[in-house]
């Protein structure tokens, strides 16, 4: 959703860096660039001001004039002040001391309050909660029974009394929920209401009887990302008609511009507690504004990603994953640790989504856009394909055997000659991490389970990137090679005993040409590669 400018305001920040001094000038042009960025994602006129005026205010304060990166600062400040229009800190739930606690949701028709209701439900009841969901909203044809659907899918209770289209009092309905809710020990109730197209006195009506009914701990104003301005207006309308707590934004997942998310908080003066972004009941979550500010920065959000690791990943299989790649230069990993790594990962969610929180993932947008994630289980088609021995010895996959996997699996040969290549390539890159024996994973081949061990995702380690491509060597330059079948002949036998004589032992080959000093407790090449070496 905040594709666009977030894209605009890396291309603003582009032109600040490599200076060692910001002038007035320089801090007025991207005040300027930031404020064109801001409309064109359709934020409230009122909130650029403010926001730019900030802005401008500290770029020519201290903090800016004698840091020794000005162009980092000023990044800093944009990012703090995106953190606060989005509205500072994060804003946890308020539940009451004597249950159960009660939440009403209001909101305009379309929205998505029915099924936020579920995902709300069953983010709940992942916190340790009983939730019951109220079907209040009699109006809008078949509104009762979509929440009793959604509340079997998250496995929660619904009350429904009444049938609805047009059947029933929602007042009734909502104060009947709490007498129900106490006897049955629920603790936290999710009140559905109404909605109607656009703002009408009937509507404000019934959302205020349904408030006075039920005294709710928490009224939270769910409006659609998507609507751009409309939804500064009705979120004003709603807080002077019926007052809400928090905001919650659904859609998330959509194009458009996105200036609602940075309006609604600042404008009414209330928090964005949830976010909704994709159509699976999972895919809801408590709102942060650092990190949503750090995401339209393209400076990644390392915090989310680290927390749905977490959920997805049994710690005891981790440990299990990183003795084996630590120990006997991680032959012990297989593709059966392979498969294991795929699944935890699908539970994530989209990869898509997930390379999205890295930093820099702007950079390479379009690499995940025309990214399939069903390439996810073509891999595992190839997997699966092999025998229990193959998954646990791959290196006893010869050219017949990967002919019968790629039968087996609908796939190329090719396919399956490029994920055992980057298998053996990761295994090894991991397992040198694991032992310490390597400074970072920043040029890694591919992660198994991760988008190096993935065929199709360009860019990323699968099919080869058509980037940057190495310089060839020029005629008379030194390691340049003669068209003179002779010549070269000779040239290479001279550069193989130039070697021989040069290599001392304890060294290793080195990235930059000639050797490099062996790491501290020695370093073994794998097998595979030292027989390579030698047929050179």
């Amino acid at each position: 959703m905040f594709a666009t400018l977030s894209d605009r305001l890396t291309a603003t920040f582009k032109n600040l860096r490599g200076k060692g001094r910001l002038s007035d000038e320089d801090i007025d042009a991207t005040a300027r660039e930031i404020r064109v960025a801001l409309l064109e994602a359709d934020v409230a006129l009122p909130v650029v001001k403010d926001f730019i005026a900030a802005v401008k205010e500290r770029a020519r304060g201290a903090e800016v004039s004698q840091a020794l990166n000005p162009a980092q600062q000023v990044i800093q400040i944009v990012n703090d002040e995106l953190v606060r229009i989005l509205g500072g800190e994060t804003r946890r739930l308020r539940f009451a001391k004597q249950p159960p606690t009660v939440i009403m949701l209001a909101g305009l028709q379309g929205a998505g309050k029915t099924t936020l209701a579920g995902k709300l439900a069953m983010w709940l009841k992942s916190q340790g909660k009983q939730p019951l969901l109220v079907a209040a909203d009699l109006q809008r044809p078949n509104a009762v029974t979509q929440l009793q659907v959604v509340g079997e899918r998250a496995g929660v209770a619904v009350w429904a009394p009444e049938p609805g289209n047009g059947v029933g009092d929602p007042v009734a309905v909502a104060r009947s929920s709490i007498e129900h809710a106490t006897s049955k020990l629920y603790d936290v109730v999710v009140v559905d209401t109404a909605g109607r197209l656009g703002v009408d006195e009937e509507m404000m009506r019934q959302a205020a009887d349904i408030r006075d009914a039920v005294k709710p701990d928490e009224t939270l104003f769910v409006v659609d990302a998507m609507i751009g301005q409309d939804a500064v207006t009705t979120a004003t309308a709603f807080l002077e008609g019926v007052g809400f707590d928090g905001v919650v934004l659904t859609k998330l997942d959509g194009d458009a511009r996105g200036g609602a998310a940075l309006s609604v908080a600042s404008v009414t003066g209330r928090p964005v507690m949830f976010a909704s972004a994709g159509e699976k009941l999972t895919d809801f979550d408590v709102f942060h504004p650092e990190r949503m500010a750090s995401r339209i920065l393209d400076l990644g959000d390392m915090l989310t990603l680290i927390e749905q690791a977490q959920k997805a990943f049994d710690a005891d299989q981790a440990e299990e994953m990183a003795r084996k790649l630590s120990a006997k230069g991680g032959k012990d990993f297989t593709f059966d640790d392979f498969l294991q790594q795929m699944q935890a990962i699908k539970k994530m969610g989209s990869f898509k989504s997930l390379l999205g929180m890295l930093p820099g993932a702007g950079q390479m947008r379009e690499a995940l856009e025309s990214f399939d994630e069903r390439e996810l289980d073509r891999v595992q088609a190839i997997v699966h394909s092999m025998t229990p021995a193959e998954r646990d010895n791959p290196k006893i996959i010869n050219g017949s055997r990967r002919a019968r996997i790629a039968r087996g699996s609908g796939r190329q040969v090719s396919e399956v000659n490029q994920l055992i290549e980057r298998f053996f390539m990761a295994r090894e890159m991991m397992s040198q991490a694991a032992r310490g024996k390597l400074g970072g994973l920043g040029n890694m081949p591919g992660m198994p389970g991760m988008a190096g061990g993935i065929p199709g995702l360009p860019g990323m380690g699968g099919k080869k990137s058509k980037g940057r491509q190495p310089k060839q060597g020029k005629k008379g330059k030194r390691g340049a090679r003669s068209g003179n079948p002779a010549k070269r002949a000779a040239q290479l036998a001279a550069a193989d005993e130039r070697r021989a004589q040069e290599a001392q032992p304890g060294q290793v080959p080195s990235a930059f040409g000639g050797d490099a000093p062996s790491p501290e407790g020695g370093f073994e090449l794998p097998d595979d590669i030292a027989e390579f070496l030698k047929k050179r």
